[in-house]
């Protein structure tokens, strides 16, 4: 990447029909030049920072008018990459924006390559390293509640923390290398100071390691599988829930042949629905495939809903299945509770978590989410009602430095030298600075910004 190109992209979703205005960003020195070619504004405009022009985007040879469109001025450095940025909001739509990027081309702009634009930002010190990932979690956000830990990280905190975290060990270091460098010149180095700062740092440490697992439930969402054996009311539970008509009722057994999916929220948590085909032994082919790819749902789900009939009791069939998915985080669903002749039902004791429903007429789904809230706060103690979320590289950087001051624990505690000390003190300083940008590789960006979209 060469700093000195100005780049160019569609910073807008292009949805023909559906869109009402389409934006093309400029990032670089040539910014302003090439917006001054294409851009005729009417009247007395002044070309400032941060002012809105109107005006027409004209085609620099032919004088062709192109759109009618604003023109948004950003200076350096008061923009988002730090450089001059000049944004045109034209008409949304796909020919409006895909001609003005094609004029921005052809007069010295480059496209911009995935997530360049935030990749500059970081480059020219406008953002660190965990503010440029928050920006693509906030972009791909599934819920209110992630959308929030990624503003957080964009608004510096988590950034905080780990600068402070890294600027402890540097303070340690500082002292330890002083008593090497300097030994009879200064006083002992006092070793139960530098063992309590390393208990300090280490306790925030584990603190922020126990925001992955949550964090990464809300950026990916929960996979959760309704299983049982056919017309137990899974395809009922699914409309309930997701208050669709997604999956096909009958009173036929083996009406759903395949996985249906949904997408839902529940307690700020995004959680993908599968309801599957009813588990039974048949002969009928496709129903056969469906019960294959049923019980293959069931492995790869984060919960399984474990349903049965409450008319028919636990019977043989459902023992089977559950024998089949009790190694799942599960939830036992006892449905149809408003017909008569009930059976007493005998739950086994490793299942912790009883609903009751009547998925027809939509009673016992509010219960439902509460149990899943529920088994997702045991799953992961600690870390609910999160300010912020480390992520997945983030998190392995953190095992990194919480390992190597461990290791200088360790060390202190066997009486080693201090030259021992200070090369894990590095390695830990090292690894903190990796989350925030600090000593980063080029491969490692390279891998962080290709995720990005092109215009961001």
């Amino acid at each position: 990447m060469n700093l000195g190109d100005t780049i160019v992209a569609i910073a807008s979703a292009v949805v023909p029909n559906q869109g009402s205005i389409g934006i093309v960003r400029l990032s670089g020195v040539e910014a302003v030049a090439i917006a001054r070619r294409l851009f005729q504004s009417p009247g007395q405009q002044q070309w400032e920072s941060h002012r809105i022009l109107y005006g027409y985007v004209r085609h620099p040879k032919t004088k062709a008018t192109i759109d009618e469109a604003l023109l948004l001025l950003m200076l350096a450095p008061r923009s988002f990459t730090a450089e001059d940025v000049v944004e045109f909001h034209c008409h949304g739509g796909i020919m409006p924006v895909q001609q003005v990027l094609q004029l921005c081309l052809e007069n010295g702009a480059r496209l911009a390559e995935p997530g360049e634009f935030s990749l500059r930002a970081f480059l020219n010190g406008r953002i660190d390293l965990t503010q440029a990932e928050s920006v693509a979690e906030l972009v791909g956000a599934k819920s209110p509640q992630s959308a929030q830990v990624a503003l957080a990280g964009i608004q510096g905190r988590l950034a905080q923390p780990i600068h402070d975290l890294r600027s402890q060990c540097l303070d340690v270091l500082a002292e330890v290398e002083a008593r090497i460098d300097f030994e009879d010149d200064l006083p002992p180095l006092d070793e139960a100071q530098v063992q309590q700062d390393l208990a300090q740092v280490l306790a925030v440490v584990d603190q922020l390691l126990q925001t992955s697992d949550r964090g990464e439930l809300l950026r990916t969402g929960l996979k959760v599988a309704i299983v049982g054996r056919p017309n137990v009311g899974k395809s009922s539970l699914l409309n309930a829930w997701s208050r669709s008509d997604r999956a096909i009722v009958t009173d036929l057994p083996g009406t759903t042949r395949d996985v249906v999916e949904s997408q839902l929220i529940v307690q700020g948590i995004p959680v993908q629905v599968l309801d599957t085909a009813g588990i039974r032994q048949t002969d009928d082919t496709v129903e056969k495939i469906g019960v294959g790819r049923s019980l293959q749902a069931s492995k790869d789900a984060d919960l399984v809903l474990f349903t049965i009939d409450a008319a028919a009791g636990w019977t043989a069939a459902d023992q089977a299945i559950f024998e089949q998915v009790q190694d799942r985080p599960l939830i036992l669903i006892i449905n149809k509770t408003d017909l008569g002749n009930l059976q007493p039902i005998e739950i086994p004791d490793s299942i912790t978590h009883v609903v009751k429903t009547v998925a027809a007429e939509q009673k016992g789904i509010e219960e439902l989410e509460q149990a899943i809230a529920a088994t997702v706060q045991q799953g992961i103690v600690g870390a609910a009602d999160l300010d912020f979320a480390i992520n997945q590289r983030q998190a392995a950087a953190l095992t990194r430095a919480k390992q190597s001051l461990e290791q200088v624990r360790d060390t202190m505690g066997e009486q080693l030298p201090l030259d021992f000390w200070t090369i894990d003190l590095r390695t830990a300083i090292q690894a903190l600075g990796e989350i925030t940008g600090e000593g980063v590789t080029e491969s490692v960006l390279d891998r962080i910004f290709s995720r990005f979209c092109i215009g961001k």
